[in-house]
């Protein structure tokens, strides 16, 4: 799905988790819902509002002429890039139904990322030197920036699967200068299945946070 229509796509089921919220102070019959959704991008870089330009090292020419898309967002951190081989993850939560922290809630985002890619036989760590996002060594495998109104959350993270991460060369990730990028395909030395990394992201978010996922056709 294409960076903007998945923008759009994330602020729609905000406000209809808004909506509903606004709703329960008059009727304790409504139910909150949450939202879940993995996507893959075309080649995207996008720049979060913390974030600087300089960070993108790239022409805008050079972007048009490689195909790359290129984002201003209202997410928190710096810049970072999205493309195919790379599961990104878009939770829309209500953090009144779980807990109103911020924080807490980027920390187990980052645990649900760290046992997944345990489960490949990879160890990653988070909040390395207090950077947000998952580490392998002194390289991130996963970017996080979430955005949160009224206590619900947009945005999300990013973990590199298969992705071709020469695309990084073009920014500076994160805005970080003397760290590299890696991929669980660069770790493992193969290509890894997407889906069932997604379903192993899955597992991993409704054991760590209390929700409980179904199918979704809206």
């Amino acid at each position: 799905m294409p960076y903007g229509e998945a923008w759009d796509f994330q602020e729609l089921h905000l406000q209809k988790v808004v909506a509903q919220k606004i709703a329960l102070r008059t009727n304790p019959d409504v139910v909150v819902p949450h939202y879940f959704f993995l996507v893959e991008h075309p080649p995207v870089f996008t720049l979060g509002k913390s974030g600087s330009e300089s960070h993108l090292l790239a022409p805008a020419n050079e972007l048009d002429k490689s195909g790359i898309a290129y984002f201003k967002t209202n997410r928190g951190g710096d810049i970072t890039f999205h493309g195919p081989g790379q599961v990104v993850g878009y939770p829309i939560f209500d953090l009144d139904q779980i807990y109103t922290d911020i924080h807490r809630y980027l920390r187990e985002t980052e645990q649900v990322v760290i046992d997944t890619i345990a489960d490949f036989g990879i160890a990653g760590g988070s909040r390395k030197e207090g950077l947000t996002g998952v580490w392998v060594g002194e390289e991130k495998i996963c970017a996080l920036g979430v955005r949160a109104s009224r206590w619900v959350t947009m945005h999300g993270f990013a973990l590199n699967v298969n992705t071709d991460l020469q695309y990084f060369d073009m920014i500076v990730p994160c805005g970080i200068q003397d760290k590299g990028v890696t991929s669980m395909k660069k770790i493992l030395g193969r290509d890894v299945d997407m889906q069932e990394v997604k379903d192993v992201l899955r597992f991993h978010f409704e054991r760590i946070f209390p929700i409980t996922f179904i199918p979704y056709e809206g």
